[in-house]
């Protein structure tokens, strides 16, 4: 009696799969990398206000020993004690002892009443260190 050994059906499927995958993969990698994106990308500032309409620009910063003469932008908010009054210029000294000149002009919110020397106060002011506002 002979017998001879089989292959079982188990075996016949795993190799059928493992070729057609050999035969497939290739030809999907091909077509992957051929697709362009059918999306629009942009990069640029103009580009991007053309898509969103008018982007607001911001004045450039004013040059060291000039100040903002109206309200703008606000940079930060700045706290401390007023230590001089000159004219629409406080010199403010913060919590950590630094100096710092903060101009006051019509622009300006006075929230709480006008200020003298010794008042603690907190001002948002623009990069040229106008005061928007000060409480």
């Amino acid at each position: 009696m002979n017998v001879q050994a089989q292959p079982s059906m188990l075996t016949m499927v795993a190799a059928t799969f493992a070729a057609v995958a050999l035969i497939v993969a290739p030809a999907l990698a091909k077509e992957k990398t051929g697709k362009q994106s059918k999306h629009a990308t942009t990069t640029s500032a103009a580009a991007a206000s053309s898509l969103l309409g008018s982007v607001p620009e911001q004045a450039p910063a004013p040059k060291p020993g000039q100040h903002d003469s109206k309200p703008g932008v606000a940079w930060k908010t700045v706290g401390g004690t007023i230590k001089n009054i000159q004219g629409e210029t406080y010199v403010v000294e913060d919590f950590d002892g630094n100096q710092m000149k903060v101009h006051v002009g019509q622009g300006t919110k006075h929230l709480r009443g006008n200020k003298k020397v010794g008042d603690t106060i907190r001002a948002e002011i623009t990069h040229g260190g106008f005061a928007n506002s000060i409480q």
